[in-house]
């Protein structure tokens, strides 16, 4: 007994407590943030300043100190977490996007109309749970996970109280939100009991022994796991805003301020796209149990030999998450041509783009038990998307935000003339938006590319259908991008309006998150590079 008290605390203060460092730093910044509300000598401080610098230090502590190279996998607190290359690198991408959203809320005065204390927290209280769902490895920090990433970003939806709109954006968001965590929450609830374990690697293990004995009996419960497996699709389909749970995205980005459509759109797809790959490698037959499990079941190793002769949930997971992804992008892009308002078209954007980034997943698990090499290709390429689409997003809410506090409508038509009154914006607003079509020389083109390349790669009926889908799909995208572009810079000015005005520090903040679109266009191979290195490991 002493002995394994001496394990668990050895395993804790050596290894569990450094690796979660960056998730303590942000639990002490809340700390500080609340605490500043009560004592004189912290309220002193601009709750900016410690918001800023916590993030900031925590991002600091997840960049890999010798790189992803070498990170290697390591579970956490007994399982709970874990910490490998795509974990790493997607907490960096994570935090770092969080250190640009606090300085773009100065820039635009929205914690100064809220209380300033309390905005931070539901900030990095939400990035918080948003890490955690990058670490996630146990059904329990699953769902806990999306529930803390959750509840701080219905109450930013509507943090804004003298806006109706505001106040209806949360409450749709609060609605849906809960209706989709219970269904998940049954669906988590059959797949472990079911398999005697919320452990996702130990999952991983038994689901490959019962398939094997699905091969052999008709009584295995084959429809209980495909049920389980839609219900947690549901809640990660909530947090996607995937097809047919996206009925809330677009009111509320309407009624949310911009930069909290930043946060959703950016930071909460990113962490949710992670979570779907942690809950899909549950279906792949080659998932690193044996990194994990001292001695695999031989069961594994007949499913991972003969992935022809025995049927495994890897094809069902896979077709799951394709369908949703072929209907998500087309959708998408079809409910954006008739948008009036720049923040609802963003929004449809948003869901094309996570169905985009779905395909990938698709891909990956279809092949993973035959093409491990492919998988992680595929895996890479969507954490290449992953690093570009922050800074596509970012930019393009960051000027819808600049621009509506500047003229207090986010109408498209009102974007007229913003090439004579700020023309650094209206070129950056252009660079976004070819970014976001997918337009070379810029980073969109590579992000697209890579990921249309590993679908052509995997080369089934499943890839092929969603690659056609998808290249038809950038077709469409361009009349509704091109039209923003065409109105900032070639319409004049409406006569409802004056100028755009935007502070000298506003153009620099729009300018510095546009620029890396262009470097990364013309220099695709460092960031390249780190999201190869992050997919590493994933199937060994």
């Amino acid at each position: 007994m002493n002995l394994l008290v001496d394990r668990l605390l050895h395993d804790t203060t050596a290894v569990s407590l450094p690796g979660f460092l960056p998730e303590l730093l942000l639990c002490a910044t809340i700390v500080v943030l609340l605490l500043a509300k009560v004592l004189p000598l912290l309220s002193r401080v601009d709750p900016l300043v410690w918001a800023f610098g916590g993030l900031a230090a925590a991002a600091m502590a997840a960049i890999p100190q010798q790189g992803l190279s070498e990170v290697h996998r390591t579970e956490l607190f007994t399982g709970m977490l874990v910490i490998d290359p795509m974990a790493a690198y997607l907490r960096v991408l994570l935090l770092g996007f969080g250190v640009l959203l606090l300085l773009l809320t100065k820039l635009t005065g929205l914690a100064d109309r809220s209380s300033g204390q309390d905005f931070y927290v539901l900030v990095v209280g939400a990035l918080l749970g948003m890490c955690l769902m990058v670490e996630a490895n146990h059904l329990l920090i699953v769902f806990l996970a999306v529930e803390m990433a959750s509840v701080p970003s219905y109450v930013l939806a509507g943090v804004e109280k003298g806006r109706p709109r505001a106040g209806e954006a949360a409450l749709k968001y609060a609605v849906f939100g809960a209706g989709a965590s219970g269904v998940m929450l049954y669906g988590i609830s059959l797949i472990a009991g079911l398999l005697g374990t919320a452990h996702l690697p130990t999952l991983a293990s038994r689901l490959a022994e019962m398939n094997t004995a699905a091969s052999a009996s008709p009584q295995a419960p084959t429809l209980v796991l495909m049920l389980a497996a839609v219900m947690i699709m549901v809640g990660l389909a909530f947090k996607l805003s995937a097809v047919p749970f996206h009925f809330w995205c677009p009111d509320v980005f309407e009624g949310a301020p911009a930069e909290i459509g930043a946060l959703l759109s950016v930071a909460s797809k990113t962490a949710a796209l992670a979570l779907l790959v942690r809950v899909a490698m549950i279906a792949t037959p080659t998932a690193p149990i044996d990194r994990v499990v001292a001695d695999p079941p031989a069961a594994v190793q007949v499913a991972a030999a003969t992935p022809a002769a025995v049927p495994t949930p890897a094809g069902f997971v896979a077709l799951l998450i394709g369908s949703l992804a072929i209907a998500t992008c087309t959708f998408g892009n079809l409910a954006a041509y008739a948008q009036t308002s720049l923040k609802r078209m963003l929004a449809y954007s948003t869901i094309a783009h996570a169905g985009y980034m779905m395909m990938p997943v698709a891909a990956a698990v279809a092949v993973a038990g035959a093409q491990p090499a492919t998988a992680e290709l595929a895996i890479a390429a969507l954490l290449l998307y992953a690093g570009v689409y922050l800074f596509m997003n970012l930019g393009a809410f960051a000027i819808a935000a600049l621009v509506e506090r500047s003229t207090g409508s986010d109408q498209i038509d009102d974007y007229a003339g913003l090439i004579r009154s700020s023309p650094v914006t209206a070129v950056a607003l252009a660079v976004v938006l070819f970014s976001l079509l997918g337009m070379p020389p810029l980073a969109g083109f590579f992000a697209k590319f890579a990921a249309f390349r590993a679908l052509a790669l995997v080369w089934s009926p499943l890839s092929i259908t969603m690659l056609a889908v998808a290249a038809v799909n950038t077709a469409i995208s361009l009349v509704y991008y091109l039209r923003v572009a065409r109105v900032a810079t070639m319409h004049d000015e409406p006569d409802t309006r004056g100028p755009v005005q935007l502070g000298m520090l506003s153009v620099i903040y729009v300018a510095a998150v546009t620029l890396p679109l262009v470097l990364l266009g013309l220099f695709p191979g460092g960031l390249a590079d780190a999201a190869q290195q992050a997919a590493r490991g994933l199937w060994p």
